[in-house]
């Protein structure tokens, strides 16, 4: 029987590295197809609806819309660029047919552009290369589309695949062009109509068997007040109707459920349907328990799909109930162990790059995931949603592969000016990481690829960004496991720790500030075990820091002078978790993040380190 195929259709993904302008193009594509009224009050980035998503300007969620062109429906699904969302990123080329790949007129091709382009070939899915922000005065736009010829042959691509259209793009003035524009220029057309036509006849229209029994796949999970679990499913044959007698397969088996409700995607909302056919994207309610990889088949003949799968975990850290003496008192209302772990369960339904498993303490669990970013934005989000939580330090996801121990290593891309060569090398030499390449863009600008240890990550960005004065520029992403490295010195120096409670004072701080570095201002609550600040040697100290000036009735001939205090530094959640010790965790509640040791009475920490050194040696 020969295949059918729906020409008014096309299912296509964009992916690029983080802030090459995918989200900005795809608002262009929605404007242009008229998704908004002229007059309408639409945000920047409408595609990034999260709180988060819109303060840290990434994608961390994949989303798709569906833009209506000249009779023809284009559902994108627009995908993370950051490796960490690696789990999105997977889902989203599962439900499509091809990929556009966006690539930065200046910067190039990059870790995570390798990533997302290597499970788009691995899936043999068609791609279209976008070169976007042409009108960068930095621009360099042959050079970057040889560079991604290079990573197409690096990455082993069929010669069909090497054989891409190329469009010249500016996503923030809404622009594209088949003919190459001047460094700097903007396309000569004078919308993204090239683009339109080049996604018509490059991604092929869903193809079908029309005497094939129903089979959807639950690629992705929503929530919703009224309706309760959504799925979003991609239609691979038959049709789905809006109340009918479906069977949903799943791992315990195969049951009998009944479709409540039937959405499609009209730009960015979903509107009831009565029905939908094969190479839909379509979002389903009314089974509860419903997980991604899951399909919806014929009751009188279900096939499953199959089960998606995405990489393991790399990054592992412990995330407990607050025991600081703190706890509870910061607007925090959630703070028992059973909350916390019925919203990580919560995660893990429509998160499916995490991992949670059960730890010695009935109140901490271990929460494994792709990377750094992906673990903070999990526990960032329970923080605004009113949870307390003690986070422990970030670790590796070690493996035994041949009866020997196997940690993850990661890619590492960074771009410097070549004033910072030196310091970037010996900061690499003390991580363990190895030199692959070096390219000198002849404008000042170095580029330098290594392999290091996952773990020689940790806590990397904060002194990159100090050695290179904030210009640098670093991203990466995984690349295999290599047999364990050995001790890694990362952090060279030690934590200043307060020795008692109460209000940390001017006075002190002013005494203590030669020490090192503090972390909090005058009058902030302290505790015994709380770290304020970074000592500049190599040990910790414990610190009084709630000291008050003496009050005596004689002047001080040096009285007249006043001594100037340096503002403290304080820390992000991230920069928190980057900078902490094995022996040291985070406090996290709604209105502050602290940093304090694991075992808070310092007799108590002396006992442990003594132990700790007899059993060593």
């Amino acid at each position: 029987m020969p295949f059918s195929t729906r020409d008014d259709l096309r299912n296509v993904a964009i992916v690029a590295h983080v802030d090459h302008g995918k989200t900005t193009l795809v608002d262009a594509m929605l404007w242009q197809s008229g998704a908004f009224r002229e007059n309408q009050d639409v945000n920047d980035r409408v595609m990034d609806s999260n709180d988060l998503e819109r303060e840290k300007g990434i994608t961390i969620l994949a989303k798709n819309t569906a833009v209506a062109h000249n009779g023809m429906t284009i559902n994108i699904i627009d995908t993370p660029g950051h490796a960490d969302f690696g789990g999105e990123v997977e889902r989203g080329l599962s439900m499509v047919d091809g990929v556009v790949l966006l690539v930065d007129a200046s910067e190039g091709p990059l870790p995570q552009t390798r990533f997302v382009l290597r499970k788009a070939l691995e899936a043999k899915l068609p791609v279209i290369l976008v070169v976007n922000k042409t009108d960068r005065p930095d621009a360099r736009i042959d050079e970057v589309v040889d560079e991604t010829y290079e990573l197409f042959m690096d990455l082993d691509a069929a010669e069909d695949q090497i054989d891409f259209p190329i469009v010249y793009a500016s996503g923030r003035a809404g622009r594209a062009s088949l003919a190459k524009p001047g460094n700097g220029e903007l396309p000569d057309a004078e919308d993204l109509e090239p683009l339109f036509q080049v996604i018509k006849d490059t991604i092929p229209a869903p193809s079908y068997d029309p005497t094939a029994p129903l089979q959807a796949h639950v690629t992705n999970l929503d929530a919703s007040n009224f309706l309760g679990r959504i799925a979003l499913c991609r239609i691979h044959a038959g049709e789905l109707k809006k109340g009918q007698q479906v069977a949903w397969m799943h791992e315990g088996g195969v049951s009998r459920v009944k479709i409540t409700e039937l959405l499609m995607t009209e730009a960015l909302e979903r509107k009831p349907a009565e029905q939908a056919g094969p190479g839909d994207i379509v979002a389903i309610a009314g089974i509860p328990d419903i997980m991604i990889g899951d399909t919806l088949a014929d009751p009188d003949d279900p096939r499953a799909l199959p089960s998606i799968t995405v990489d393991e975990p790399a990054i592992s850290m412990t995330i407990g109930t607050n025991t600081s003496p703190m706890a509870g008192r910061e607007k925090g209302s959630k703070v028992t162990a059973r909350m916390v772990k019925d919203r990580l369960e919560r995660e893990l339904v429509g998160n499916v790059s995490i991992k949670v498993l059960p730890t010695e303490r009935p109140d901490a669990w271990e929460v494994q995931g792709r990377g750094e970013l992906a673990l903070a934005i999990l526990v960032e989000n329970m923080r605004r949603e009113s949870y307390e939580l003690t986070v422990g330090k970030p670790q590796v996801v070690t493996r035994e592969i041949d009866g020997k121990r196997h940690e993850p290593v990661e890619r590492l891309t960074v771009d410097i000016p070549e004033e910072y060569l030196g310091a970037v090398t010996q900061l690499m030499a003390v991580r363990k990481g190895r030199m692959e390449q070096m390219t000198n863009h002849g404008t000042g600008w170095i580029r330098m690829e290594f392999l290091v240890p996952a773990r020689g990550l940790i806590g990397f960005r904060t002194e990159f960004m100090t050695e290179t004065r904030g210009t640098g520029m670093a991203h990466h992403v995984f690349e295999d496991y290599e047999p364990w490295f050995g001790e890694l010195r990362t952090r060279p120096s030690g934590s200043l720790v307060s020795d008692r409670s109460g209000a940390a004072t001017a006075y002190a701080i002013t005494n203590l500030q030669e020490r090192g570095t503090f972390f909090i201002p005058p009058t902030t609550e302290v505790y015994e075990g709380m770290i304020v600040g970074e000592n500049s040697r190599a040990d910790d100290m414990d610190v009084n820091i709630t000291k008050e000036k003496q009050k005596t009735n004689m002047r001080a001939s040096t009285s007249e002078t006043t001594e100037t205090l340096t503002p403290p530094k304080i820390l992000t959640l991230e920069e928190s978790l980057e900078f902490i010790r094995d022996d040291e965790c985070v406090e996290v509640t709604p209105a502050a993040v602290r940093i304090r040791k694991i075992v808070l009475d310092a007799k108590e920490r002396e006992r442990t380190r003594a132990r700790a050194k007899r059993s060593s040696s």
